[in-house]
């Protein structure tokens, strides 16, 4: 059978890996195939100066176009990133006839349905495992493995660099500013490490995770976030305490008023199987209507687990085109999505744990109560670990379950009492896992 030709845009960690296994497993991937992946063109600005690059023969150019645009290419491999280029590349290879291969949660997650408008009119197909959890072929369980099932919630573990630095706090007791620094030291965190501690990276892998399980178009910056950067080792303290620890959670419910999207901080039990989940690995833990609880598992970044998602979808991808395929299966595992508003996070009730740090004085916890029995909010517990501060003492109130938004009220409430060093910190405890 004819090989099939690839052209791989972006020679960053992503693209160096994929070309590597492109590069070490041919001969695997070609007795898979019954013919070969022959990566024809390999672009980057400064793919000349790569001498350790993996590309063999292939031709090296700067200028993107001159790969999607040359008719020896089959597959075109975007592993650029962004929004802005990696959207003119998908679609000037789509436009030249030619499938994609994608690694680009942001663009997917913002533009991902159109983008695959764009691939059915053209007759091509556009992949992209890659884009979430690059270690674990979820967007293949969600959109064939499972899909039989009705998927009722998802919970997930999505950005391995938060979930880094979240359990050396939790191992070591060390400050999140030390943890960062160290993660950045260690290439886990970039410069700027907003989309990760901020939690921005995960939404966008939960915005194309929520689309593939319920098969609604979600918009990312319409799900509820927060972040990891208020927390530290007081925090894990009191969640053991609890019987509890803390993961940077995205959730994604049905419920009968519509979807119920959040990415923050969540306390989580001890005893679940995410709470085990550490370092820089990913996970997700789905619940179908019918087949219960399933967990996947992996590392969710890095050359390699990544490469490994990509060149998956490229030997996918280039069986379609060698041998056919009567009826493609969207990258969104739906033939259409619905348009969705996610419904507002302040509808939901759970537990919560409220952390403070004040001047210690006489009266704080009957000042606190008071504010909360305001709001007809039921308190849970007191905790106070020992501590040598007394100008910026640490307690934590744990609630019974509450609608979210009583509990909002009430923290700005506190937010402007004199006693208090810093605003509360408020927490879900997510019992249902």
């Amino acid at each position: 059978m004819q090989d099939v030709n690839v052209g791989v845009i972006g020679t960053g960690n992503v693209g160096s890996g994929t070309l590597a296994i492109l590069a070490e497993n041919a001969a695997q991937i070609a007795h898979k195939l019954g013919f070969r992946l022959i990566v024809k063109a390999v672009c980057s600005p400064s793919v000349h100066q790569k001498k350790d690059l993996a590309a063999g023969d292939a031709r090296r150019t700067a200028n993107w176009r001159e790969v999607v645009s040359d008719p020896e290419i089959d597959i075109v491999a975007e592993l650029v990133g962004g929004t802005g280029v990696a959207a003119e590349i998908i679609e000037a290879a789509l436009a030249q006839g030619k499938s994609v291969v994608t690694a680009n949660k942001e663009l997917m997650a913002r533009r991902g349905p159109e983008l695959w408008e764009q691939a059915i009119q053209a007759g091509m197909n556009l992949a992209m495992e890659a884009s979430v959890a690059g270690g674990i072929p979820i967007h293949t369980v969600l959109r064939e493995g499972i899909s039989g099932d009705r998927i009722v919630a998802l919970y997930g573990i999505l950005n391995g660099t938060s979930n880094y630095i979240l359990t050396e706090i939790e191992r070591h007791g060390t400050a999140f500013s030390d943890v960062l620094a160290e993660a950045q030291r260690l290439g886990y965190a970039e410069g700027d490490p907003s989309a990760d501690v901020d939690g921005i990276d995960a939404r966008s892998k939960l915005a194309i995770l929520a689309a593939l399980a319920f098969g609604q178009h979600i918009t990312a910056d319409g799900i509820h976030t927060e972040g990891i950067r208020r927390l530290g080792p007081i925090d894990f303290q009191y969640a053991h305490k609890l019987g509890h620890t803390i993961r940077l959670v995205c959730a994604a419910r049905a419920t009968s008023q519509g979807l119920l999207l959040s990415v923050r901080p969540a306390l989580i039990p001890l005893t679940t199987i995410l709470a085990s989940v550490q370092g820089a690995y990913n996970a997700v833990w789905v619940r179908g209507k019918y087949g219960a609880d399933t967990f996947y598992y992996g590392r969710g970044a890095g050359p390699n687990p990544t490469g490994v998602a990509v060149v998956s979808d490229l030997m996918r991808v280039a069986r379609e085109i060698r041998s056919g395929s009567p009826g493609r299966v969207s990258p969104f595992a739906h033939a259409q999505l619905r348009e969705c508003t996610p419904i507002a996070i302040t509808a939901q009730t759970r537990a919560w744990y409220l952390r403070f740090r004040v001047k210690d004085r006489p009266g704080i916890i009957a000042v606190l109560s008071a504010i909360l029995a305001e709001k007809r909010i039921s308190l849970d517990a007191v905790l106070q670990l020992p501590s040598d501060s007394k100008q910026s003492l640490p307690f934590v109130i744990t609630l019974e379950p509450t609608p979210e938004l009583a509990v909002r009220e009430a923290v700005a409430r506190m937010s402007d009492l004199d006693f208090l060093t810093e605003p509360p910190l408020a927490l879900p405890m997510e019992t249902s896992l």
